[in-house]
């Protein structure tokens, strides 16, 4: 199917609008000047030779070169042939803390930073699978359903922020439910949950899931943001750090045994992330390895086979033909 690349330069075809007003306007005046001279049938004589019709001949080709030069701008192009074919791959569901807890630095430049990064990169080593993304903190929710492209994921994970979720809190279950739902329940393989999280807070419902996702052929890796020891909260903007009711200061620690008991109980990995090289390869080793299914159109990007050059070149054409023809008529003798 044809499409456009950049469809806001389309906006520039309203410019022919005026240009056939101004033409009409033109030929108008002309009447108007000739009546205003008086004696018609001696000016007629004068400019026998003048052609109105080769007059609006050059105008329709000025204006047909405008319109393909537009069109060429916004770049008319159509997916290459072998672009749909189907590939290898699985589904995967990123579920990404967005408690305040993640902008704890024990991890710098901070957990939620650090989580951003890991993600990114890794969807640079799932090219042939489809990716879906659910944030959550006190509640959970869908921000990208299963999907190829990698570019509009990357912006979600870079644009994702605790000030998004205002119910704080880290509701695992509900987060790894969500992401269960977006998968094909048909299939009991191809399907794998990424669980980026500090776990800071212990989560009954998670630990009740484990052996439904099991069954329904769900792996879960879990990545763990933080450390032991724990870490105050400092929010950005602000001087000081998050305290409690009683006015202690706060301090979240990784919560490691839970996230190792859901990645161990679905036969996925657990990856403490404080080193991001590392996470990432040894959680792509595991994707990679799973059983893989036809994926439609997979892949970071589609392939194009753009006309600009061809329109370039036909604009280029008209206007080449618009100077050699003359306004005059051809003479007979």
């Amino acid at each position: 199917m044809f499409s456009f690349e950049h469809t806001e330069y389309l906006y520039g075809l309203f410019i022919i609008i005026p240009l056939a007003l101004l033409f009409l306007f033109v030929v108008r005046w002309k009447r108007k000047v000739k009546k205003a001279l008086g004696d018609e049938q001696l000016i007629d004589q004068l400019t026998k030779n003048y052609s109105a019709a080769r007059y609006r001949l050059k105008f329709i080709l000025i204006l047909s070169a405008i319109f393909v030069l537009i069109i060429a701008a916004a770049n008319l192009r159509k997916p290459v042939a072998g672009d749909k074919e189907k590939k290898g791959g699985i589904d995967v569901m990123i579920a990404l803390d967005l408690s305040k807890s993640m902008w704890a630095q024990d991890i710098k430049p901070s957990r939620l930073e650090a989580s951003k990064q890991f993600i990114n990169s890794l969807f640079d080593q799932l090219s042939n699978d489809r990716v879906g993304l659910v944030l959550f903190a006190g509640r959970a929710f869908l921000q990208m359903p299963l999907t190829t492209d990698f570019s509009v994921a990357k912006l979600y994970v870079s644009n994702a922020s605790p000030d998004a979720v205002p119910m704080q809190g880290t509701v695992i279950g509900n987060a790894l439910e969500l992401c269960e739902n977006s998968f094909n329940t048909q299939e009991k393989k191809y399907k794998s949950i990424i669980l980026v999280t500090d776990g800071e807070d212990h989560d009954p419902h998670a630990i009740e899931l484990l052996q439904q996702l099991s069954d329904n052929g769900i792996i879960v890796n879990t990545v763990g943001v933080g450390s032991a020891e724990g870490s105050p909260i400092m929010e950005p903007g602000a001087n000081t750090y998050k305290v409690d009711v009683n006015g202690e200061t706060v301090i979240s620690k990784l919560n490691e045994n839970e996230l190792k008991q859901i990645a161990q109980k679905t036969g996925g990995i657990y990856q403490h992330l404080d080193n991001i090289p590392a996470a990432i390869s040894n959680v792509a080793a595991v994707l990679n390895n799973m059983d893989k299914k036809a994926i439609e159109g997979s892949g970071n990007t589609k392939e194009y086979a753009s006309f600009y050059p061809l329109l370039v070149l036909i604009a280029l054409l008209v206007l080449i033909a618009e100077i050699f023809i003359p306004e005059t008529k051809r003479n007979k003798s």
